[in-house]
């Protein structure tokens, strides 16, 4: 089953106007909710509690469709769609993250410095790599050369460790590249 994130300055803007219920998650036989999963279907729900009565993973599993609402605060400074086009095609300063100063400023990546270091990527694909080095599964490639972890990086682990799927590392490190863009823009116009 595909797996959707929509990312939002503040998610409840949509859930407001969006029927739905909410996704939960089943705990020592008790639901509580998920942080981010919703259902825009018709899912079998507790009306006192609003939230689905099947833990998500079982509901996955019995075909309902969970979408994820991601509050990502890193669209705060984009003026329209325009501005975050620009943002996004402007080749960022990718130097900077070899600087824990600033990628600690970064979605994702912070407290991360000594990958981004390590493996000094230089374009969203090699970003989205480091992403996916950062999870428990593909934590072996670090320091591997480039033409090696393009080989296995986006390999579904045969264990149960957690890994980035390629089309989330590579959102994410668009994200990534128009939070830089951001901060190098803020700081040229005297906002930081």
């Amino acid at each position: 089953m595909p797996d959707i994130d929509i990312d939002f300055l503040d998610r409840t803007d949509a859930l407001d106007i969006l029927k739905h219920i909410p996704a939960a998650i089943g705990d020592n036989g008790t639901f509580k909710k998920h942080n981010t999963g919703v259902y825009c279907t018709s899912i079998p729900y507790n009306p006192l509690t609003g939230l689905s009565t099947i833990d998500y993973k079982q509901a996955e599993e019995r075909g309902y469709f969970k979408i994820d609402f991601l509050n990502v605060s890193i669209y705060k400074g984009v003026r329209d769609e325009a501005h975050l086009k620009q943002l996004m095609e402007i080749e960022p300063l990718w130097d900077l993250l070899e600087q824990d100063d600033f990628t600690n400023l970064l979605f994702h990546v912070n407290g991360h410095g000594h990958v981004l270091r390590k493996m000094k990527p230089k374009n969203i694909e090699e970003l989205a790599a480091c992403l996916a080095i950062i999870r428990p599964a593909k934590k072996h490639l670090l320091g591997k050369p480039w033409t090696e972890v393009t080989q296995s990086v986006w390999t579904k682990p045969t264990t149960e460790e957690y890994y980035f799927k390629k089309a989330h590392a590579v959102a994410y490190a668009m994200a990534i590249v128009v939070q830089m863009n951001l901060i190098c823009e803020g700081i040229s116009y005297g906002y930081a």
